[in-house]
């Protein structure tokens, strides 16, 4: 197959990708916090631990952005900084205990949403994206 065709598939999958977890995530953050916050705790709840490094480089922020948003995160009590013992130097964050509560919450606010999406799908087709989600995985997003 031609890898510009499927570069071009790729392009239209992530751009759908972005548009439904748009769609999935519309809503389900506090008020307690702003949308640039609730992205960084939800970076931070599929990839703990993480460094500040991580985090900025993944939100496409400045360190000294990244720097503020994680202190009032921190003031809010939402994460904590965990020093390594091998090298005290070396920070990583995690969600505290409060974060992920909050966190937990607007996951099973965003899976009843896709529950609901993928509700008239069959067992075989839920298996065989399934599948498709391991190899993009594996293949393409590791």
């Amino acid at each position: 197959m031609d890898n510009n065709a499927i570069f071009r598939k790729f392009v239209a999958f992530t751009a759908a990708v972005h548009q439904i977890t748009n769609e999935l995530t519309k809503d389900v953050k506090s008020e307690a916090i702003t949308l640039v916050q609730y992205k960084i705790l939800e970076y931070i709840a599929v990839s703990q631990p993480v460094t500040l490094s991580e985090i900025s480089e993944c939100m496409h922020m400045s360190m000294p952005n990244t720097s503020r948003e994680m202190r009032k995160l921190s003031e809010k009590q939402l994460c904590e900084k965990v020093t390594v013992t091998e090298d005290r130097r070396k920070q990583f964050i995690r969600l505290s205990e409060k974060g992920e509560a909050m966190m937990n919450e607007a996951f099973r606010r965003i899976e009843a949403r896709f529950v609901q999406r993928i509700g008239t799908i069959s067992d075989e087709e839920l298996e065989e994206i399934e599948r498709a989600l391991d190899l993009l995985h594996t293949k393409v997003f590791y």
